[in-house]
């Protein structure tokens, strides 16, 4: 069992029933869902200890909030709860030709008032292995973007192995800092990012016209990186999506098999499946077989309606072996 810190904001998620449209429903579906606690809620399913840091308003919905990642496995000790909301998303799901569409109502949360000084940082990462972050959480505000600092900070400290998904959004960037005046720094401390060219370009304000070009800067900017990885997407339909990844150190370079996904049931969650399962992989694993479990994960939470894959790591296993997919088992 390997020990694990994920953080980042948990929100509610808001959904029409069986792909109906937000102006066509008359209800709408709740859980809790949020990317570092999709990928912490993964690696908790595969017996990994995982403690996810956040915050929480302190009211019911807070405490709901809570309730579901311990349900989900994960250690909830070190959660705070503040005065004031839950950031909220409404997800409309995609079919066929029509997209998916998510609304976000997060600004003002509880998490985005989260406070480093009150986190017990020598009781929380020992023993670490492993710590996750994105780029979703320094884009909320000044003080997500200093706790996300800290919290690398004292991991890199302690020689924790640091695992990142840059994943840039250029909707959430409004607390008036550019990304590419916080993100260097904590790309400085990680070992392993997630990453595509335009992420790259916008979160270090580059122009690069690939990733061949991006990957060698990226390495030789930032010598604490052992790997970068990227995945791969081809959109046929909202419905119908064809999955990869490569995952790349300075002297090698490893490949997933191909995905044909043609009868997608739900898309949020699945990078953070990917995560989860590159960072098992790569925690208990060799490189190629860790890009291989990562995208067999991936592959299968296209398959499992919410937020968070609900899947075995024998299940995951099968697939990368090529063994019992879709078949009844009795």
């Amino acid at each position: 069992m390997k020990k694990i810190v994920s953080i980042g904001e948990v929100m509610l998620r808001l959904s029409p029933p069986s792909n109906e449209r937000f102006f066509q429903t008359k209800q709408l579906e709740l859980e809790f869902g949020g990317s570092e606690a999709n990928v912490g809620a993964a690696l908790a399913f595969w017996n990994n200890h995982v403690i996810h840091l956040t915050a929480f308003p302190d009211h019911e919905l807070g405490l709901a909030a809570t309730a579901t990642l311990r349900r989900n496995g994960i250690d909830t000790s070190f959660i705070q709860h503040y005065p004031g909301r839950l950031g909220v998303y409404f997800l409309e799901q995609g079919a066929m030709h029509r997209s998916s569409k998510i609304i976000y109502d997060r600004a003002g949360s509880a998490f985005t008032k989260i406070d480093m000084k009150t986190f017990d940082w020598d009781k929380i990462l020992d023993k670490v292995d492993a710590l996750h972050w994105s780029g979703i959480t320094p884009a909320l505000s000044q003080e997500c973007a200093d706790f996300t600092f800290h919290a690398l900070k004292e991991a890199n400290k302690r020689g924790i192995t640091i695992f990142g998904d840059l994943n840039y959004r250029s909707n959430l960037w409004n607390f008036g800092k550019k990304p590419h005046e916080i993100m260097p720094e904590l790309l400085s401390f990680t070992n392993v990012m997630i990453a595509s060219t335009r992420d790259f370009n916008n979160c270090l304000n580059e122009q690069y016209q690939n990733f061949e070009s991006a990957k060698s800067h990226v390495f030789e900017r930032f010598p604490n990186l052992k790997y970068i990885t990227k995945t791969n997407r081809e959109s046929v339909s909202s419905s119908h999506n064809k999955i990869s990844a490569s995952l790349i150190s300075k002297e090698n370079e490893y490949f997933s098999r191909e995905y044909d996904l043609t009868h997608i049931v739900d898309r949020v969650g699945t990078g953070d499946a990917f995560a989860g399962g590159l960072i098992h992989g790569l925690l208990h694993h060799d490189p190629q077989y860790a890009i291989e479990f990562g995208m067999a994960a991936g592959a299968l939470k296209h398959s499992v309606p919410g937020d968070v894959l609900l899947c075995s790591k024998e299940e995951i296993e099968e697939i990368v072996a090529g063994e019992a997919i879709g078949k009844i088992k009795r």
